[in-house]
C-alpha cells in the first residue's frame, strides 16, 4: 500500500498545475491558459506534427515529456519566456521544485519522472529537441491568434523571439519556419512585435 499512497499523493499534487496562470492568452483572447492546458495542447499537437521532427522521435517519449515538464512551476511559479529577471533564478528554483515534487514519487517512478524532466531541460535527444520546438511554437501560435495582445502588453521584440528560438530549427525546420512566416513576420509588420 505504500506505494500506490504515494502515486496517489503525486497524483493529487500535481492537480496543482491546473492553478498555474501563464501569460498566454488561448485562442478566444480573453482567459489565460494554465500549465495544464498549455500541457494538453502540445501533447496533441505531438500526435500531429511528429511528422515535421527533423529525426524519426518516439511520440509517446516526447509527450511523456511535455506531460511533466512544468510540473516545477507548482512551486517555482511560470516564468514568462520574456522575463529577464525571473530567467536569472528559473534554473535553480525548477530544480528545487522538481526534487520536492518528483521525490512523492516510489524512487524508481521519481527516477523516470527526473530523467524526462533533465532530458527536456538539456535539450540534445530529437525528443527532447522536439518537445523544445513545440514549447516555443504553442505560445507563439496563440499570441498570434489572439492579435499578439501578450507581445503588445509586454513591449516583445524581435530579436527577444528570435533569441529564444535560436535551436528551434534543430527540433523542426519545418515548424520553425512555418512559425516565422506565418506567426512572426505578420505580427513584425502589423507592428505587434517590435522591431
Amino acid at each position: 500500500m505504500e506505494r500506490i499512497e504515494k502515486q496517489m499523493e503525486f497524483i493529487l499534487e500535481i492537480d496543482k498545475e491546473k492553478q498555474i496562470k501563464r501569460k498566454t492568452l488561448q485562442s478566444n483572447g480573453k482567459d489565460f491558459e494554465d500549465d495544464a492546458q498549455h500541457a494538453w495542447h502540445m501533447a496533441i499537437m505531438t500526435l500531429l506534427l511528429n511528422e515535421y521532427a527533423n529525426e524519426e522521435i518516439d511520440a509517446l517519449k516526447t509527450i511523456s515529456m511535455l506531460l511533466i515538464h512544468d510540473l516545477v512551476e507548482i512551486d517555482a511559479g511560470d516564468t514568462y519566456a520574456y522575463d529577464s529577471q525571473g530567467l536569472k533564478t528559473q534554473s535553480t528554483r525548477e530544480a528545487k521544485a522538481a526534487n520536492r515534487i518528483f521525490n512523492l514519487l516510489p524512487e524508481d517512478q521519481a527516477k523516470k519522472m527526473f530523467d524526462l524532466w533533465n532530458e527536456f531541460e538539456e535539450r540534445k535527444t530529437a525528443e527532447a529537441k522536439f518537445a523544445r520546438v513545440l514549447d516555443n511554437f504553442q505560445p507563439v501560435m496563440l499570441n498570434a491568434a489572439t492579435d499578439g495582445r501578450m507581445w503588445v502588453e509586454n513591449g516583445v521584440h524581435l530579436e527577444q523571439i528570435l533569441k529564444r528560438n535560436e535551436k528551434t530549427h534543430e527540433g523542426s525546420e519545418v515548424l520553425w519556419k512555418y512559425m516565422y512566416e506565418h506567426f512572426i513576420m505578420p505580427n513584425v509588420e502589423k507592428k505587434r512585435i517590435k522591431r
